[in-house]
């Protein structure tokens, strides 16, 4: 299609220039803005073609992998991957997976994952009925793993060709299996993965705790140039009965397109916890580099 607009507009303009008689170079000048009229029309009718509703198979997968052997050997990966399908115009259904695994000499350093899958009703044109369900797990967390699970509302609110806002929120279940503690015969705690295999002396069990929660979720994208993007996501995740006991989550992420399928992104995550199990750190950082594919 680039090509049959780039042809008409190009042709039109050697077309009135045969009959008006102009010289090399205003023909040439003439080419110029004609490419950037032709440009302008592609990326207007990429921007109204991503305001449509999903009703084909669309699918994101961010990659970023690095190996280093020699004095050091480290493996590191990580995978942002999200997929929507949507028919009739009124139904959605969304999957993703953030995936991240390091090891420092063969032995982890991180191994943590989350999945969600949602579905969408679409009751008008900003607002949808949602329903979500999300698994998380974290070996270096204190957790083994975490659930929640709930229905809630989604209300769009920019909708613009450079600009889209949403916000959601859900009243969820909420489920956390803190992991055992292990102590060695002195009494000091030993640590996932342990890689010096310490003999364990004791094990303090750990708690299943389910409580009532909500979720509000914000999705922010820029569309600053018509190659240069910007997303935001930032969710807030609390126990009803209990404010104290909260989970924080957040991407930031900067993506710039080298053709219609490939582009080279950045993105920053921060995943805190306000109650952690002991031993651990509230907050857990990670910057990474991306191939993205989009299809």
């Amino acid at each position: 299609m680039k090509k049959i607009v780039l042809g008409l507009v190009v042709t039109s303009s050697l077309i009135i220039a045969s009959q008006e008689g102009i010289s090399e170079e205003e023909l040439k000048a003439r080419i110029v803005e004609a490419k950037a009229e032709k440009k302008a029309i592609i990326d207007k009718i990429n921007s109204l073609q991503s305001q449509l509703p999903y009703t084909k198979l669309v699918a994101r997968a961010e990659l970023g992998l690095m190996q280093t052997k020699g004095n050091t050997n480290t493996d590191t990966f990580n995978l942002d991957l999200n997929v929507k399908k949507g028919w009739s115009r009124l139904h959605l259904v969304e999957f993703s997976i953030d995936a991240q695994y390091a090891t420092d000499d063969n032995v982890e350093t991180k191994n943590k994952y989350t999945t969600e899958l949602g579905y969408s009703y679409l009751l008008t044109s900003r607002l949808s009925a949602t329903y979500l369900f999300g698994f998380k797990q974290d070996k270096f967390s204190g957790y083994n793993y975490q659930l929640y699970t709930g229905p809630g509302l989604k209300y769009t609110f920019i909708k613009k060709e450079n600009h889209k806002l949403t916000f959601e929120g859900s009243v969820l279940f909420s489920e956390d299996s803190v992991e055992d503690t292990e102590y060695d015969a002195t009494g000091a705690t030993i640590s996932y993965p342990n890689p010096d295999n310490i003999a364990v002396a004791r094990v303090e069990n750990g708690e299943i705790d389910r409580y009532g929660s909500y979720r509000i979720k914000g999705v922010y994208g820029w569309q600053v140039f018509s190659n240069l993007k910007f997303d935001q996501d930032i969710s807030y995740r609390s126990e009803i009965e209990d404010s104290s006991v909260f989970f924080v989550t957040s991407k930031s992420a900067l993506s710039s397109k080298f053709n219609s399928t490939f582009s080279a992104g950045i993105s920053y995550k921060v995943d805190y916890v306000n109650s952690p199990p002991e031993g651990k750190k509230n907050t857990d950082k990670t910057f990474t580099v991306n191939v993205i594919m989009d299809y």
